[in-house]
């Protein structure tokens, strides 16, 4: 009786050393994989960050280190201007096609959104003139666009995402596709000459197919600003799903894909903080911002004929402006705004 018992304390003892050891290398072998992720995650967004990291001259000017800017503070607000690239084969810089500007603050956990039309008149410092503002993205990249920008609305930029297509693409494919609501039904060509039909209603879109929905414009009836309105949508939707846990075993594609295509002077040490700062007000409204215009033949001397261009009312200018002004926290007196006026918009 006493060696059976002695052989049954023995097979437990020796069940539960298997289980605990089971138990042990399950964690070592999480622990190592998980390391080793975070090892791969590291150097993959140190390696795509020297790809993509391009500071502004104005940033270079208010540091002195030339590879990574100063995080701002948690509970800072900053503006974070957003373009969509399309840049040909002999171009250097390529045409703006797509510009947000937003202005984020975390203390009060709101975003104000506007999109400045492609073809909007502005002042270009770089030409010394009055222009479309995707001309001074193709004569002086995304210095020039900041500078007009923050002429226009007078208020700083502080951050700059710029993606050109290829990249967006590859973005919304990574991540799965975007949601979106589409307004009205309407059927245009994708980038690789097959035509697809937009219905109105919710719509899963992938990546080419949310590329030809963001720009498409001539079908669409309120024209730039319909389109406006459908390149915020999508940008939302990104937002959504990029700052989403279940988004952590596609990083590393995330990543590669950005580090090819896309330029920002959002530092590294940033990336983790913005995403976990998106998180807490996700489901707080956006307030999207209207820039009012109207279209208007104006002769260009350089082009040596009339072109399009969007101009923007000047009571409009001067609401968005504020309206972006008080989300920073700040605001701006009656003459400031009327240099902005005059800088921007010229008469």
């Amino acid at each position: 009786m006493g060696n059976s018992q002695s052989r049954l304390k023995k097979k437990s003892s020796s069940k539960k050393r298997k289980i605990k050891n089971i138990v042990l290398i399950s964690l070592m072998a999480l622990t190592s994989a998980i390391i080793f992720f975070a090892i791969n995650l590291s150097w993959e967004a140190k390696h795509a960050n020297n790809k993509m990291f391009v500071p502004l001259e104005k940033d270079l000017k208010d540091t002195s280190i030339k590879n990574e800017l100063v995080a701002k503070a948690d509970d800072s607000p900053f503006t974070i201007l957003l373009t969509g690239v399309e840049r040909g084969k002999t171009e250097k810089y390529g045409r703006s096609d797509m510009l947000i500007v937003a202005t984020v603050n975390p203390s009060t956990n709101k975003i104000s959104m506007v999109s400045i039309p492609r073809d909007t008149l502005v002042h270009i410092e770089g030409l010394d003139r009055e222009d479309k503002i995707n001309h001074a993205y193709a004569n002086g990249g995304i210095d020039w666009v900041s500078e007009a920008i923050e002429t226009m609305l007078g208020i700083p930029i502080d951050y700059y995402v710029s993606t050109d297509f290829q990249g967006f693409q590859d973005i919304v494919d990574t991540i799965g596709g975007v949601e979106v609501n589409v307004p009205f039904t309407f059927k245009i060509q994708l980038a690789n000459f097959e035509w697809k039909t937009f219905t109105e209603g919710p719509m899963f879109l992938e990546g080419d197919e949310a590329l030809a929905y963001v720009r498409m414009r001539k079908k669409d009836p309120e024209g730039d600003k319909g389109r406006n309105e459908r390149q915020q949508q999508v940008i939302e939707s990104l937002l959504n799903k990029m700052t989403n846990v279940g988004m952590i075993t596609k990083i590393d594609d995330l990543i590669e894909d950005v580090g090819e295509n896309v330029k920002t002077n959002i530092p590294s040490s940033d990336y983790l903080k913005l995403a976990k700062m998106y998180q807490k007000f996700k489901n707080s409204p956006i307030e999207h911002l209207q820039l009012d215009g109207s279209g208007k033949m104006i002769y260009s001397k350089e082009a040596g004929l009339d072109l399009w261009y969007f101009v923007p009312d000047e009571d409009s200018l001067s609401k968005v402006g504020e309206q972006l002004k008080s989300n920073l926290g700040s605001t701006t007196d009656k003459a400031d705004v009327e240099e902005v006026k005059d800088l921007s918009i010229g008469k």
